[in-house]
C-alpha cells in the first residue's frame, strides 16, 4: 500500500512539473510573439537602436537597476525619452508581464 501511494506521488508530482514547464514554454512562446509585434523594431535582438547603452541584456538592466518583470513593466509603463509609452490599453499587464518575462529569460 504504502509502495502504490508513494509510486502515485511521484507520478503526480512529475505530471505537475510537466505541466508547468509546458505552461512556462507557452507563455514564453507568447512573450516572443508579443515582443516581435511591440518591441523587437526598437530592441532587435535585445539591443537598443535609440540609446546603444541601455540594452536589454542583463549587464545593461542590473546597471540601471531593471532586475525584475514588474521593473520592465514599470518602464513599459513609463519610459524616459525616446521610447514609445505603453499604456495598458495598449499592451495588457498580463501581456506586459510576459514580454518582460521573455526579456529577462531571453537577454541574458
Amino acid at each position: 500500500m504504502k509502495k502504490k501511494l508513494f509510486s502515485l506521488v511521484v507520478v503526480f508530482g512529475i505530471c505537475c512539473t510537466v505541466v508547468s514547464v509546458s505552461a512556462e514554454a507557452a507563455s514564453l512562446k507568447a512573450g516572443e510573439k508579443l515582443f516581435m509585434a511591440n518591441c523587437n523594431v526598437c530592441h532587435p535582438h535585445g539591443g537598443n537602436i535609440v540609446n546603444p547603452g541601455k540594452t536589454l541584456h542583463k549587464k545593461d538592466r542590473d546597471a540601471h537597476n531593471v532586475k525584475t518583470a514588474a521593473d520592465i513593466m514599470k518602464i513599459m509603463r513609463h519610459p524616459g525619452p525616446g521610447m514609445t509609452t505603453f499604456d495598458e490599453k495598449t499592451i495588457p499587464d498580463k501581456d506586459a508581464k510576459e514580454i518582460a518575462e521573455y526579456v529577462i529569460k531571453t537577454f541574458k
